[in-house]
């Protein structure tokens, strides 16, 4: 059984998306974090149990329904989906799959959807449920947000929704903007560093690979990242290390500073620390926030990060 595709709005994205390719290119199997999936028709409803992921699906032009939504708070609207793309999901319909990341398996069967997406990492993470997902035949497919690019993902879903051509203009449109942003832009001399500043108690340097710190190379910064000699003090490494509070001075070696989900109210804070008073980057008080939409980067909080950076720029 199907529903009715979702139309898309117009003028939902600053790009034209095309639909999904015709009948003839499918079915076809989509390999994935957990598996290998067969899909025999184009999904025409999508259902998101990761909002670290909705926003992706929405920038392709999938037909996303519904995604689970996390606990309002100042990252979200009212219902609990991502500030940077909670307004896309507003104009293309999507609803609130469950709250609260509570994973409800009635509410995703309740959709009878063609294609669930799902997460294996991060406090969205369904991995556990999913044999049962599968047992009740729900097509399923499981994505590693924490280790790839947005970029990748784009492709990954483009292809197992049909939306390849969506998930190309994506990305052009992305480096379009993000190019124009750039030539607005007169960095600091010397390298930045990009700090995780006292979130949920935790200190960490993002590392050039990062995909924060891959949007500001393409701002025109050169990203410095955690010194060797401070290897052996890494807690844990992701795309940011992560070291102690006492070790945090010594960490930042660049110039200019920015902080991740750095708010205005977070480069006082970084400003006033007395642990970082000798920093180049505080002398100078070049410290920056990157917006609360950074802690993840996508098309949506990608441009909303650049756009937050450029302004800081124009205004010293």
């Amino acid at each position: 059984m199907k529903f009715p595709s979702l139309a898309l709005i117009a003028g939902l994205l600053p790009l034209v998306l095309a639909g999904p390719l015709r009948a003839a290119d499918w079915p076809r199997q989509i390999p994935h974090a957990a598996g290998t999936l067969t899909l025999e028709d184009a999904p025409e409803i999508i259902v998101s149990t990761t909002p670290s992921v909705t926003g992706i699906l929405l920038a392709i032009g999938a037909p996303v329904a519904a995604s689970a939504a996390t606990t309002p708070g100042p990252l979200t609207d009212d219902r609990g989906f991502f500030s940077q793309w909670a307004a896309a999901a507003d104009a293309q319909g999507v609803e609130v799959l469950y709250p609260n990341l509570g994973f409800d398996m009635e509410a995703i069967i309740g959709w009878w959807p063609d294609l669930v997406v799902a997460s294996t990492t991060g406090a969205d993470s369904i991995l556990p449920h999913l044999p049962a997902l599968q047992a009740q035949g729900v097509p399923t497919i499981a994505v590693d947000y924490a280790e790839r690019s947005w970029q990748d993902l784009a492709r990954d879903l483009g292809r197992a929704t049909g939306h390849e051509a969506g998930a190309e203009e994506a990305i052009r449109d992305f480096d379009r903007q993000v190019a124009g942003i750039a030539a607005g832009i007169a960095p600091h001399e010397g390298r930045a560093s990009i700090v995780g500043y006292k979130i949920a108690d935790t200190y960490s340097i993002g590392k050039p690979a990062s995909a924060q710190a891959q949007l500001l190379a393409a701002l025109g910064f050169e990203i410095a990242g955690l010194p060797e000699r401070l290897r052996a003090q890494v807690t844990r490494s992701s795309n940011f290390d992560f070291i102690s509070r006492e070790n945090l001075g010594g960490a930042i070696t660049g110039e200019t500073v920015f902080l991740l989900n750095g708010t205005a109210d977070t480069v006082r804070a970084f400003l006033a620390d007395p642990v970082l008073a000798n920093l180049p980057a505080v002398q100078k008080r070049q410290v920056y926030g990157l917006g609360q939409s950074s802690f993840r980067i996508d098309y949506y909080s990608g441009l909303q990060t650049a756009a937050a950076v450029a302004a800081q720029f124009a205004a010293r």
